[in-house]
C-alpha cells in the first residue's frame, strides 16, 4: 500500500512539472506601450493607438529613391540608410517610423538602368496624401528625415506649400546644422577628400548598415570624377548633375571603411533624435500654424503694429 502511495504521488509529481514545463509565457497585453515596435508596418491597430500616443502624435517619413549608386552599391541606397538612421533614433527617442518610401525627385537619373522617377504630379500628389492619411490617424508632427540630395528643393517647396491650405497637422523637415566634432571626426577618418554621391562616406553607412549589398571590387570599374562639362556661372540648370557626373557616381568609394560608417550613421541619428525631441516638445506648433491660418482668411484684419 505504501508503494503505491509513493508511486502516485511521483506519477502526479512527474504530471505536474510536466505542465509546468511546457505551459507558455503569459500573453504581453497587445496594447502595451514596453514592447511597441518603432515600425508603423509592425503594429497590431489597438498597438497603433498606443504607438501614437507614446510617440506624441509624431511620425519620421524616411525619405529616399530608386537610383544608380555607382558601379558597387544597390539602387536603394538613399532609401536604406535613410531608414537605418530613423530606426536608430527612434530608440533614441519614440517615435512612428513609416515604411519605405521611394517616391521622391530622380529626374537627373532616368539615363542609367533601374531609376524609377515618377511624374512631378505623382511625387507631390502621393506625399501630401501620405501626410493627409497619417493626420486622419491622429498623427499631427510629420517629420521627414531626407536621404537624398535631389529632393531637397522639392521637399522644401513642399514644406512651405502646407501654407497653401488649412491643416490640423504640421511637416516638418529635418534639416540638422554640421555637427563640427562629427565632421572633424569623419574628415580625420576618410581618406578622400571629394565625393557626393556613392562616394567613400556613403559606401562606408552602406557597409555598416547592408554589408551584403556592397560590392567593394566593382567601385573602381567606373570614373567618379568631375567631367566639368559646361561652363555657366551664376546660373542653375536641371543638366547640371549629369554635366559633372555622367557615370552617376561623384567620388571613390573603394576606401570606404565599416569603422567610417558607423561614426556617421551614429552621428546623423543622434541629430535626428534630437530634431524628433524638439518637435515632440514645440506645443505652439501647431497653435501658430492655426493662427498663420486664421489670419490669412482675413489679411484686412491682421494687426499692422508700428513701432
Amino acid at each position: 500500500m505504501m508503494l503505491r502511495t509513493m508511486f502516485l504521488r511521483m506519477s502526479l509529481f512527474i504530471i505536474l512539472a510536466a505542465l509546468v514545463l511546457h505551459r507558455p509565457l503569459p500573453a504581453q497585453p497587445s496594447g502595451s506601450t514596453q514592447a511597441l515596435s518603432v515600425q508603423y508596418e509592425e503594429l497590431t491597430a489597438p498597438q497603433f493607438l498606443q504607438a501614437v500616443k507614446q510617440a506624441g502624435g509624431t511620425c519620421v517619413l524616411p525619405f529616399g529613391v530608386l537610383e544608380k549608386h555607382g558601379p558597387h552599391l544597390p539602387l536603394g541606397t538613399d532609401l536604406l540608410d535613410a531608414r537605418e538612421v530613423a530606426l536608430r533614433a527612434a530608440k533614441q527617442e519614440y517615435t512612428l517610423v513609416y515604411p519605405a518610401y521611394y517616391f521622391g525627385q530622380i529626374f537627373e537619373a532616368k539615363h542609367q538602368p533601374g531609376t524609377i522617377a515618377y511624374s512631378h504630379e505623382t511625387i507631390w500628389n502621393l506625399l501630401q496624401e501620405t501626410c493627409d492619411e497619417l493626420a486622419r490617424n491622429g498623427i499631427r508632427k510629420i517629420i521627414i528625415m531626407n536621404g537624398h540630395g535631389g529632393n531637397a528643393h522639392f521637399l522644401r517647396y513642399f514644406c512651405q506649400a502646407q501654407l497653401e491650405q488649412r491643416k490640423n497637422y504640421a511637416v516638418v523637415l529635418h534639416s540638422p546644422a554640421t555637427d563640427p566634432e562629427l565632421a572633424k571626426q569623419v574628415r580625420e577618418m576618410r581618406q578622400t577628400t571629394t565625393g557626393g554621391h556613392a562616394d567613400e562616406v556613403e559606401t562606408a553607412m552602406m557597409r555598416a548598415n547592408r554589408p551584403e549589398l556592397v560590392h567593394l571590387e566593382a567601385a573602381d570599374d567606373q570614373s567618379g570624377a568631375d567631367q566639368d562639362r559646361l561652363d555657366l556661372p551664376g546660373t542653375f540648370t536641371g543638366i547640371w548633375w549629369y554635366a559633372k557626373y555622367p557615370n552617376h557616381y561623384a567620388g571613390d568609394g573603394s576606401p570606404a571603411t565599416r569603422e567610417l560608417g558607423e561614426v556617421v550613421l551614429s552621428g546623423q541619428a543622434a541629430q535626428l533624435a534630437a530634431t524628433i525631441r524638439a518637435v515632440k516638445q514645440a506645443d505652439n506648433l501647431l497653435e501658430l500654424q492655426t493662427r498663420f491660418y486664421d489670419q490669412s482668411e482675413h489679411p484686412a484684419e491682421t494687426a499692422q503694429p508700428v513701432e
